[in-house]
């Protein structure tokens, strides 16, 4: 069995196409990740801003005190939804990944039984046990794949419902404080 020009080519092409899609998919990342911090920045610069000149406008000690505590309560709010923001990118990109992934992965292990029922048509007499065992491993691939995929999620899962309660947590700790 012999690997046609075609083959190649088009085989390249679906390579090259899945590299252009996750260089797309990582460009949206960087895209929102540097959208948020620039957001980020601005808004604390202005915050920054306004409270200098509510201390400079502060006429007493209290007052001072109570434009510094006033000031700290929405800065920790903001930090909780930046931090929370920069957790949604970082999942959204990790989901679209694991997609693409996945998707070549189904390709590929497609050619390979295609590449090996074509070989196993044209193999010598005594070879389809060979053939055989190739099939076996990539399904044992295939399912070991399969098992490391529902752990990743179950990972993530796990990562996300700790980050919702430790944001419960930040917040409770905030109300408290104040």
């Amino acid at each position: 069995m012999y690997v046609t020009p075609d083959q190649v080519v088009a085989t390249n092409k679906a390579s090259v196409e899945a590299l252009i899609g996750l260089a797309h998919t990582q460009f949206a990342a960087f895209e929102r990740l540097s959208a948020l911090t620039f957001n980020v920045t601005k808004s604390a610069f202005e915050d920054g801003i306004a409270h200098t000149k509510a201390l400079m406008g502060a006429k007493d000690v209290q007052e001072i005190i109570n434009v510094n505590t006033t000031a700290t309560q929405p800065s920790i709010e903001k930090a909780i939804a930046f931090s929370r923001n920069i957790y949604d990118v970082a999942t959204q990109s990790q989901s679209e990944l694991t997609k693409l992934v996945e998707s070549q992965a189904g390709e590929m292990n497609k050619s390979m039984i295609a590449l090996l029922d074509k070989v196993s048509k044209g193999a010598p007499a005594g070879s389809d046990v060979a053939v055989a065992a190739m099939k076996q491993a990539l399904a044992a691939a295939n399912t070991a794949y399969e098992s490391l995929t529902k752990v990743a999620k179950q990972a993530g899962e796990i990562a996300e419902a700790n980050f919702t309660a430790a944001t419960t947590v930040a917040k409770g700790t905030k109300k408290k404080a104040s």
